[in-house]
């Protein structure tokens, strides 16, 4: 594997992660989304502060950062699984700890969507069912990520056996479930938000 293709994936990657597109779609409501709510600048908090149509704006752009971050060089340069993960793994890490909000940043869920959509398409479309089944029932973002992102190593596992895609998405799921920690107390003390359903 080239070196400088795999600083150039880490080093993109993780810049494209840290466009804090949440902050800057608030701002232009008015709204500094790291005062409000939640203060998480993801497309969960712009939806409530902002609107419906910022919210899935704003969880546009950040599905197409990972997506970006993945497949440039995926099908660009080298083709490389490998690479792939690396352009990804640091674009969940710049959402994650961006380096234009003094390393803070959103849960990543977004991100990894984006990202997965390029490179394991059928386990992130399983992960996407789980999402809404878990979403319908609970109306909770944060414990429709969390079981998504569990569900995609077992996903992994039954296409591609206990290979690198596998291991990748057991990482890319203990990250999410530790991303939601304070989420996971919440839920606990049943005092999670809920989404109203629609009337």
């Amino acid at each position: 594997m080239n070196i400088c293709n795999l600083l150039l994936s880490a080093g993109i990657g993780y810049l494209l992660g840290s466009l804090p597109v949440a902050v800057i779609i608030a701002k232009f409501y008015g709204v500094d989304i790291l005062k409000y709510g939640s203060g998480n600048p993801g497309a969960t908090n712009v939806k409530r502060a902002c609107g419906t149509f910022a919210g899935r704006l704003c969880f546009l752009l950040d599905t197409l950062k990972g997506f970006a971050a993945a497949s440039w060089v995926f099908f660009a340069v080298a083709n490389s699984f490998t690479l792939a993960c690396v352009g990804l793994v640091f674009a969940i890490l710049g959402h994650s700890f961006s380096v234009f909000l003094k390393f803070k940043g959103g849960k990543g869920v977004s991100v990894l969507i984006g990202g997965l959509c390029a490179i394991m398409t059928y386990p992130i479309l399983i992960g996407l069912v789980v999402w809404l089944i878990v979403f319908f029932i609970s109306r909770m973002v944060s414990l429709a990520s969390i079981l998504m992102a569990l569900s995609l190593p077992v996903s992994c596992m039954y296409y591609f056996g206990f290979t690198l895609p596998t291991v990748f998405a057991l990482v890319v799921a203990v990250f999410v479930v530790y991303r939601h920690k304070d989420n996971i107390k919440r839920i606990l003390n049943k005092t999670e938000y809920r989404f109203e359903r629609k009337k």
